[in-house]
């Protein structure tokens, strides 16, 4: 690659400045808000990519992508230039950024009382990096021995990404090992770097398979680096200001699209396993799952169909139905209807070339084509071949949707499950559509599984418009949370992947996938054993998506039930999640509304306390319950660290006060999982332990866990019927509430928004069972609060 050098200013104006490079190419310069600027090099004034499909800060983009250029939904704030003979620096009241000669940036912040301050730096040698006869581009940066590096989405091994080398190629890795394989399913190249007293993001906005390094290459002729390396494509990146990690993940969501807000029943127990739909008689098999549920008293909102229902022998035939299997598919959608269960069914985006409509869709131009040939590409599929559709292609779209629609929702099919989307096609100049502009599939793989979840979306709203969808995406890109809620892939089973699944969630929910989750039990391996099963339940209910599902290689099922002995411990674990469900649709509303991350380090909300930055098992859900999995077999007690949050913990089962700070052990008997509760929170419960039901849910409770001397502290609830569009007329139920705390009294104060009208009329408030202080409601003494 040849390093971009020497610079001229060519031109600037009220949102940007433009600089000539080498004579030949273009640096632009965007300042989109105070704490965030913009860096697009354009080879010989001219873009490899011309549009984006992941930068979204005020409304979805366009099908066809958003103009590259385009500075829609940014403030465009005001901004200083100064130049000398070899530097130019640009700067708003907080954040600048100086340009050197030969070319390289150095970024400043403004701290309050301190003045600016340095932020992060280019390599003053050799910072930018173009292939001078073809593809391929980098951009290398400083690296400081205070820094820490978080995100890139879904990787295994720690949560600091510190020191190691990552690759952003989507892959089908079937059974990875969690602490070491990469890469993995889905393309998020965006960085939080964490200083002592400041923190940054970075989001490279290309497409195209990338490598990141963060610290693991050293050379003796550069200060020590950091590298962003892509196989094609622009160099273009978002570097914005925190001051803290949950500003740096929340403005990162603010960039590339809300999350998507989806039913209430999308967090219940969803079941599945390959198992049930690869037998021949799937349809019993299936029929029989929910008699299952009842007789073990397992309460369960949603089934995910494998993709065997639409098999041909052993191969697998997206919009086919196997009769033979399934011969009532309506009838069966039904009997799961009835019991409560959605079905959400498992849809690919490669026909394999046996495929009964592969011919039809070939000759109709909907396929990926191949770089050299006038027909489609083949890739290797399903231990065959086949061949990919083409999301940019308006056409294909059409036709999935049809699939989607006759297939599956007149089917009575709730939800669609996008699986195998990774789209492996490795010859990089094979052609897509591109809505009328060709492009080659190496600058937009990412983007065909997010248009694929996109197309499923939209006729999902066709068909129910006045239901909120509810989608799932194996793979994807910056961006994915827009439309569907994830999980990290085919993992295996083992102690280790239970541990180290647990840091991916969390590294997914600070790169802005909020929605996330895992295949309780494993997916691949043997089936896990009694213990290690129980252990991954009740790490399992603690996360946004709550699925055991399986394809174990003993011809095993995980089901709830499977070890008669430790079952009630299975539904215990079970029945605590859907005590919690107010809780929990409440942190997706918000997550929604506020771009709250549902999963959080116990570092997010505790950056003053050093030692919650060590690696470590623990995780937050929401800001007030603190999670702490039992990841090693035969442990009974489980040491943890509280943070020190100034308020102290409550033990969520017996009501023990523990002062934050400190390491403390709590039991941890087989039958439960350790949680602690932030002093100061109160927690909705319900009492209704079955599938999701708004008028059934008649029984409203508020665990209160109090500031143990005075202070004040707040929360809120989010309620609706849990599945409409209602909450953006106001009919909702927004309630918040604030308890001021003293020696003698714990006072709380309710208001409420909205006009929907709850199942419950009565709120049921409780205190640990050591409080002795009086409760005064509104001004009176008393243990209830009527809606």
């Amino acid at each position: 690659m040849k390093t971009l050098k020497n610079w001229t200013l060519l031109k600037s104006d009220a949102h940007h400045v433009e600089l000539s490079v080498d004579g030949k190419h273009r640096l632009c310069l965007y300042v989109l808000e105070q704490g965030m600027f913009r860096i697009l090099i354009k080879r010989e004034n001219k873009l490899a990519l011309n549009r984006t499909w992941s930068i979204a800060p005020q409304n979805d983009v366009p099908w066809e992508g958003r103009a590259r250029e385009s500075l829609e939904g940014f403030t465009l704030p005001a901004f200083a230039v100064e130049e000398t003979d070899d530097t130019l620096r640009i700067s708003t009241d907080k954040l600048r950024v100086t340009v050197h000669q030969p070319l390289w940036l150095e970024w400043e912040y403004k701290k309050d009382g301190a003045g600016w301050q340095l932020l992060a730096s280019d390599r003053p040698t050799s910072a930018y990096l173009l292939n001078a006869h073809g593809d391929g581009v980098a951009h290398y940066q400083r690296r400081y021995k205070e820094e820490s590096y978080y995100g890139l989405g879904e990787k295994a091994g720690p949560l600091a990404r510190t020191g190691r080398r990552y690759e952003m190629r989507n892959l089908d890795a079937m059974g990875y090992n969690a602490e070491s394989t990469d890469p993995l399913y889905k393309h998020i190249p965006f960085t939080i770097t964490k200083r002592p007293d400041v923190s940054f993001g970075m989001f490279y906005d290309n497409l195209s398979s990338c490598w990141l390094d963060l610290g693991n290459e050293i050379d003796n002729y550069h200060l020590p680096y950091r590298r962003w390396q892509a196989e094609s494509g622009d160099v273009d990146y978002y570097l914005f200001l925190g001051p803290k990690v949950l500003d740096v993940t929340k403005a990162f969501v603010r960039l590339t699209g809300k999350t998507l807000f989806g039913p209430k029943w999308s967090l219940g127990y969803s079941g599945s396993t390959m198992r049930y739909t690869d037998a021949p008689d799937a349809q019993r098999q299936l029929l029989s799952f929910i008699r299952l549920c009842n007789e073990h008293a397992i309460p369960c909102d949603s089934f995910q169909l494998s993709s065997g229902y639409t098999s041909i022998n052993d191969k697998r035939y997206v919009f086919n139905w196997n009769y033979d299997k399934v011969p009532q598919p309506k009838a069966m959608s039904q009997a799961f209807h009835e019991a409560g269960i959605k079905l959400a069914a498992n849809i690919k985006p490669c026909l394999l070339q046996d495929h009964p409509r592969y011919s039809e869709v070939a000759e109709r131009g909907l396929f990926i084509k191949d770089s050299e040939q006038d027909g489609p590409e083949r890739s290797s599929f399903w231990d065959d071949e086949g061949s990919h559709l083409d999301f940019t292609n308006p056409e294909t779209v059409k036709w999935w949707q049809n699939g989607v629609t006759t297939q599956l929702l007149e089917m009575g099919i709730d939800s669609t499950w996008n699986d195998n989307n990774e789209f492996e096609v490795w010859d990089g100049e094979a052609r897509c559509h591109g809505f009328g502009e060709e492009i080659a599939i190496k600058h937009i793989r990412p983007v065909m599984p997010l248009l694929m979840m996109r197309a499923s979306l939209e006729a999902q709203q066709t068909f129910a418009p006045e239901k909120r969808p509810y989608l799932i995406s194996r793979s994807g890109c910056a961006g994915m949370q827009r439309y569907v809620q994830t999980w990290s892939g085919d993992n295996r089973t083992n102690w280790n992947t239970l541990r180290y699944n647990i840091r991916m969630g969390v590294g997914m929910s600070l790169s802005g996938l909020y929605n996330v989750g895992h295949d309780v039990g494993g997916f691949s391996g043997d089936k896990p054993d009694a213990e290690l099963f129980v252990r991954w339940v009740q790490n399992g209910v603690m996360h946004p998506r709550f699925t055991i599902h399986s394809w174990n290689d003993d011809q095993t099922v995980n089901e709830p039930w499977m070890y008669p002995a430790i079952t009630p411990a299975i539904r215990s674990a079970i029945e605590t999640r859907y005590r919690l469900l107010p809780y929990f649709y409440t942190l997706l509303w918000q997550a929604h509304a506020d771009d709250e991350p549902m999963l959080r380090p116990t570092f997010l909300d505790h950056e003053h306390d050093a030692k919650t930055f060590e690696e470590c098992d623990d995780f937050m859900l929401g800001r007030d319950l603190l999670v702490a999995s039992v990841v090693e077999p035969g442990s009974r007690e489980r040491e943890v660290w509280l943070p020190a949050n100034g308020e102290g913990w409550y033990d969520y089962y017996t009501g023990q006060w523990y002062s934050g700070g400190q390491s403390i052990v709590l039991d941890a008997p087989l039958e439960r999982l350790p949680l602690l509760v932030r002093a100061g929170a109160a927690l909705p419960h319900s009492a209704r332990i079955t599938h999701v039901d708004a008028k059934a849910d008649d029984v409203r409770e508020l665990k209160i866990y109090p500031l143990r001397g005075t202070g004040v502290s707040t929360g809120s609830l989010f309620e609706d019927d849990g599945e409409s569009w209602g909450y953006r007329q106001g009919n909702a139920l927004w309630l918040d509430w604030e308890i001021c705390c003293n020696a003698q009294e714990i006072h709380i104060k309710f208001n409420r928004t909205g006009d929907y009208l709850s199942a419950w009329k009565e709120l049921k408030l409780t205190l640990p069972a050591r409080e002795t202080r009086r409760l005064v409601v509104e001004g009176t003494a008393q243990e209830s609060w009527m809606l």
